[in-house]
């Protein structure tokens, strides 16, 4: 390599900065904007009642299915919670900042914490929903999980402490993880796996018999197990089996739309991805009704035929624009699905090889293995001490998480003595779940008067 070039990436790559400077500047950050401020929890002047939040969240979705979303945002204020990323984040947005951004999961509650296989077959936890996920304050995402930790404690009848404490102990575990990383080798840290071995180090033991159970039934979770239970052949092809309402047959023109849009997704993928995926062929295309914030999007699922017997299952669900883009000051982006896929392969350290983005009829999508060995640790099912170790595992992931897009001597130098800091967001997290609360049973008064319409399954 020559001089010239020599300087031209040395200038690319930076000036070198002492760790210690690097962490004064988060530092400054927290004596500009201390722990304490993030306490306070203003709601937005201009904050929508809830029947008009339903009212524009439901705009562009299926109408047939925008009964289901009410009916499951309905089963309790954790629910109503996850169907309302949107509603937090206008909260959000005029409450304290850090001045760091991170690149946001945009939804970071509880549920969204998930098992999943990576191409070596290991097990491992991490963030799991990007729909949502923008650049912005890291503490969004902070306080929507040790919010959603009092939420999903509540509800599986956790005392109020017991509740306050795991949301507390989740910032603790954030903190520390970013001390951990901002001290270990660039490359250690952005490798750092959520496999068993972060149990121990987020001091989450006691949720190891939930870790291993979760992941033996996620190991099982596959493709082939899926098609053999909803399945059957029917000549020479491999159909699914309609479950009306969740899986239910669509037309053979929109069946054609969804695979004519496979070329353009296959081009989104890495080279050596392409290969690999242009060996199967398609045998049948559902649509399947996901989630609760998701309810009412297009869902396709695509099964395709390999080697032999082999089955593989993909998932086409549509992308919206982020809930938390108008409050945020985000441009507008050319492929929302592009944005979801990007944010994902950012955060995650771990990324399904077969996630990419297309569109179908005009709209954006992205497409990702369904049931790639996933599993989940259902917090609302959790016990005291466990609901403390789940909040301990998901701040330390989250920390992790969020140190791809921003220098965790950063994250460390504006968290660092921060007792201050967990005791604030823990009482951010019951006064909004309060607030949850209320915004839920102002659905329930919606639905009772016929305002609103729900299904509830």
């Amino acid at each position: 390599m020559g001089e010239r070039k020599r300087a031209e990436a040395a200038a690319a790559l930076g000036q070198w900065v002492e760790p210690e400077d690097v962490l004064a500047r988060g530092r400054e950050l927290r004596a500009a904007v201390g722990h304490e401020a993030h306490r306070e929890m203003p709601l937005a002047p201009d904050r929508p009642a809830v029947v008009e939040f339903m009212a524009a969240s439901n705009e562009g979705r299926l109408p047939e299915l925008v009964p289901l979303r009410v009916g499951r945002m309905l089963a309790s204020p954790f629910a109503f919670f996850r169907g309302s990323a949107g509603l937090m984040a206008g909260d959000l947005a005029v409450g304290a900042g850090s001045g760091l951004d991170a690149q946001l999961c945009g939804d970071a509650h509880a549920a969204n914490f998930g098992l999943y296989g990576t191409p070596e077959g290991q097990i491992v936890m991490d963030i799991n929903d990007f729909d949502e996920t923008l650049p912005g304050p890291w503490e969004w995402d902070l306080k929507r999980l040790a919010t959603s930790l009092v939420l999903a404690g509540r509800e599986g009848g956790v005392s109020e402490k017991g509740c306050r404490d795991a949301a507390s102990d989740a910032v603790r575990a954030y903190r520390g993880a970013a001390r951990h990383l901002a001290e270990i080798p660039f490359l250690e840290s952005w490798s750092a796996l959520g496999d068993e071995s972060v149990l121990t180090k987020s001091k989450a033991d006691d949720l190891m018999d939930n870790f291993s159970k979760a992941a033996s039934k996620a190991r099982k979770n596959t493709s082939a197990r899926l098609a053999a239970k909803w399945t059957r052949r029917e000549g020479e092809h491999i159909r699914f089996v309609p479950d009306p309402p969740v899986l239910t047959r669509i037309s053979e023109s929109v069946a054609q739309e969804v695979a004519d849009a496979l070329p353009s997704y296959v081009d989104t993928l890495r080279e050596s991805r392409y290969n690999l995926i242009m060996r199967y062929s398609v045998s049948d295309v559902a649509f399947r009704v996901v989630g609760t914030g998701s309810v009412g999007l297009r869902n396709y699922l695509i099964l395709l035929h390999g080697n032999g017997d082999e089955a593989l299952v993909l998932q086409a669900k549509e992308a919206r624009p982020s809930a938390l883009a108008p409050f945020l000051g985000s441009p507008a982006v050319k492929h929302e699905g592009k944005r979801i896929v990007h944010g994902a392969r950012l955060v995650q350290a771990e990324t399904d090889i077969l996630l990419g983005w297309t569109t179908i009829d005009g709209r954006p999508y992205i497409v990702r293995q369904f049931r790639n060995r996933k599993g989940e640790i259902d917090a609302t099912t959790l016990k005291r001490d466990d609901l403390d170790d789940y909040g301990r595992l998901a701040g330390a992931l989250l920390a992790r998480a969020h140190s791809r897009s921003v220098d965790p001597r950063l994250l460390a130098g504006y968290c660092e003595d921060g007792e201050e800091l967990d005791e604030a967001i823990a009482r951010y997290a019951l006064d909004y779940a309060d607030r949850t609360a209320a915004d839920h049973e102002e659905l329930a008064k919606a639905v009772r008067s016929g305002r609103l319409a729900a299904e509830v399954e």
